[in-house]
C-alpha cells in the first residue's frame, strides 16, 4: 500500500487538476468549487462540488446571493457526504482555496487527515479571512496537515 504522505508531485498535480475539473460542474456563477477524496492507495473515494442539495430547485435562486448562500452545500462537505465510507487517513484535494470553517470542522470529524490547496493562506480572498483563519486553526489543533500547492 502506497501511503499518502508519500505522495509524490505528480500524483498532487493529478488530484489538484482534477478537483480543479470538478469544481467546473458547480452551477455557481461567481465561486466555482471542486474537492476529491483519496484514499491512501492513491484510488478516488469521492469528488464534490459547491451546489444545492440534490432535488432542491437551483434554476432561479442562483441570481441571488442570499439565498444562494444559504442553500448551497460545500464541495468538500459534498465529497465527504458521497464518500459513503470511513475516510480515517485519507487526503482531500480542493480548487482554489482551502476549506472554510464549518468544512475543516466536517474534515477533521471525517478522520481525514492530509490536505491539499493551492496558493498560499495570505492568498484567499478577503472576504473569508475570519473563515479561513479558523480553519487553519482547527485543522493545526486536530493535527491535520496543510500542505500549499
Amino acid at each position: 500500500m502506497i501511503r499518502s504522505d508519500n505522495m509524490n508531485a505528480k500524483w498532487i498535480e493529478r488530484f489538484i487538476g482534477l478537483a480543479e475539473n470538478v469544481a467546473t460542474w458547480s452551477k455557481d456563477p461567481s465561486t466555482r468549487v471542486g474537492a476529491v477524496i483519496v484514499r491512501p492507495d492513491r484510488s478516488i473515494a469521492s469528488v464534490g462540488f459547491n451546489g444545492f442539495a440534490r432535488r432542491v430547485r437551483d434554476d432561479d435562486r442562483m441570481s441571488d446571493r442570499a439565498t444562494k448562500l444559504l442553500f448551497t452545500l460545500h464541495a468538500e462537505i459534498n465529497a465527504i457526504i458521497a464518500a459513503k465510507e470511513p475516510l480515517t487517513g485519507y487526503s482531500l484535494f480542493v480548487y482554489p482555496f482551502q476549506p472554510c470553517a464549518q468544512c475543516a470542522a466536517a474534515i477533521i470529524q471525517s478522520g481525514i487527515t492530509k490536505v491539499y490547496c493551492p496558493g498560499n493562506p495570505d492568498g484567499e480572498p478577503d472576504r473569508w479571512d475570519d473563515s479561513f483563519s479558523a480553519a487553519r486553526s482547527m485543522m493545526r489543533e486536530a493535527g491535520i496537515t496543510v500542505r500549499w500547492i
